[in-house]
């Protein structure tokens, strides 16, 4: 995925963590959406309604996924499920960028 075309981009951003983790809302006009984001270093969990697939650009990462006591190296031009209504944890080692799917 290079690019998207014919989407709406939502001006306000989200932050979270102090701005160690940012990204914008895309919208498609079948109703779908993703956030474009970054993380910075550092260990966060990220809870979710939705299921997600996490499309990891660049960077890499370290991920426990729920249910999970083991830790999951990813890389750009990887990705990871996240199942709906769970938590996940990442261990960010490098600035990575992501596509985050709401499925």
């Amino acid at each position: 995925m290079a690019q998207f075309d014919n989407v709406t981009v939502e001006i306000e951003g989200n932050s979270y963590f102090d701005g160690a983790v940012t990204s914008r809302t895309v919208k498609f006009a079948d109703g779908s959406k993703k956030t474009l984001g970054f993380m910075l270093p550092g260990e966060y969990e990220f809870g979710t309604d939705d299921a997600e697939l996490m499309e990891i650009t660049s960077g890499n990462l370290d991920v426990k996924l729920p249910m999970s006591n083991e830790w999951i190296a990813i890389k750009g031009g990887e990705s990871f499920d996240v199942p709906a209504n769970s938590k996940f944890q990442v261990n960010v080692k490098s600035i990575t960028d992501y596509c985050c799917s709401y499925l």
